[in-house]
């Protein structure tokens, strides 16, 4: 694949550039298999619909079509679990989660590497933390009845956050 460069200019980036080197979907860490695709988590609903209401531009149409979105505020209502599971932006910074790169945090950072950016040793960081989710898995194993989604629905929506279809679980 020949490499492509974006530029992003939303409200949170100016004129930040990046390029894809793997074609979309493909090349992923062996270590990292996601259960959804960022447009199957923006139509599950996640993050209250607040989200990605300014990057249309930056990544396919496709994405935005039937996704759960809220320019106006954050609404709860929109996750599939229908819970807040979200720690605000600021204390995702005072935790130093937050890279340069990606001001908005991990999901971006999944858009991105799902678009076929590539960046070693923040993808690598990255991949740590979402690995780290299991143990939330293991809880809703542990805790819940299998098939009961309204079971931990708030850490539920938490794994949805990071790529988990805790539906299956």
């Amino acid at each position: 694949m020949k490499p492509r460069t974006v530029t992003v200019n939303d409200r949170m980036q100016r004129n930040y550039r990046y390029h894809l080197t793997q074609p979309p979907g493909r090349g992923f860490d062996p270590e990292f298999r996601p259960d959804l695709t960022p447009a199957e988590m923006l139509r599950l609903g996640v993050f209250g619909g607040k989200y990605m209401t300014d990057c249309g531009s930056e990544f396919p149409r496709s994405w935005f079509a039937r996704a759960k979105l809220s320019p106006d505020g954050k609404d709860p209502t929109l996750n599939l679990f229908g819970v807040d599971a979200s720690q605000p932006l600021s204390e995702w910074r005072r935790k130093g989660w937050i890279h340069a790169d990606d001001p908005r945090g991990w999901f971006q950072w999944y858009c991105r590497y799902y678009m076929g950016r590539r960046l070693p040793d923040e993808d690598a960081r990255q991949i740590g933390r979402w690995k780290a989710m299991r143990r939330h898995v293991r809880q809703i194993e542990r805790n819940c009845e299998r098939g009961d989604i309204f079971c931990r629905r708030r850490q539920r929506q938490a794994l949805l956050h990071w790529a988990y279809d805790s539906r299956k679980i």
